[in-house]
């Protein structure tokens, strides 16, 4: 019978700054030894910080973790008083799912993580409006921005507190959108009903919420038809936003399964 060894190595890790770009390069072999040969699968892993312009002009500042040379195919907002640091251990998630992802700084956050939220503080020295709505052209975008770069592939839409609002709203009338995922939406907006703004939402849409928010959860999305929507009740404390993903949250193993399950299904 054949013996193996699985070992992981992280190889190389290059820091530079270049042109306004942030790289993090991070090769992983895999080497698998038996009795009659040697299998050796390489991951690559590439963290960038980039800067484009939102819909009025305005810098935008992102990260990019890429992995294997793929696509971005995912594109992550965070939540209110956040940055792009929302998503420094999820995005590596993501990657040792095989995906690649984005994830940006809106012009309404502040900072987590360390990382400073740059896109809301060029915001506030031009005395730029940024309120959670006025977030909405800088996640439009970034979209734009993302399905151009990658070949004209449809993204994931994924949304934390009021940008997951945003993101269902976004996400059912832009083709370069094939699916949202949306962590605490609610109705944050002023003079708006989003439960009957959502409802017609008909793309493979993921939500959910910390325990004490599922019932509300469950009445914004109510009306929106069954057949895409993917619901996760969390049976733990959970906790609001995309932080649910973090292993610091209790019932993080059952968002995680059931996020995974749903980046499977589409």
């Amino acid at each position: 019978m054949k013996k193996s060894i699985t070992l992981f190595s992280v190889i190389l890790i290059i820091l530079s700054c270049k042109n306004n770009k942030e790289s993090l390069v991070v090769d992983t072999k895999e080497t698998v030894l038996d009795s009659s040969s040697a299998n050796i699968k390489t991951k690559q892993m590439i963290k960038e910080t980039i800067t484009f312009p939102s819909q009025d002009g305005l810098s935008i500042t992102a990260d990019v973790y890429k992995v294997d040379d793929n696509p971005v195919t995912i594109l992550l907002c965070h939540q209110a008083g956040f940055s792009r640091g929302e998503y420094k251990d999820t995005a590596l998630l993501l990657n040792s799912y095989g995906y690649s992802v984005m994830a940006i700084d809106q012009r309404s956050g502040d900072r987590v993580n360390a990382v400073v939220n740059e896109t809301a503080k060029l915001a506030t020295s031009k005395n730029l409006e940024t309120n959670y709505i006025d977030a909405k052209p800088d996640i439009i975008a970034a979209i734009d921005y993302v399905y151009n770069d990658n070949g004209n592939k449809q993204l994931l839409l994924v949304g934390s507190s009021y940008s997951a609002t945003l993101a269902l709203l976004i996400g059912g009338s832009n083709n370069k959108i094939k699916a949202v995922a949306a962590f605490s939406p609610g109705e944050y907006y002023k003079d708006r009903n989003i439960q009957t703004e959502i409802k017609d939402l008909n793309k493979p849409t993921f939500v959910t919420a910390s325990l004490s928010e599922t019932q509300d959860l469950t009445t914004l999305v109510s009306e929106m038809k069954t057949d895409n929507l993917t619901h996760y009740k969390t049976p733990e404390e959970g906790i609001h936003g995309s932080r649910a993903l973090w292993d610091a949250t209790n019932g993080y193993i059952g968002y995680r399964k059931a996020f995974k399950s749903f980046l499977d299904s589409i």
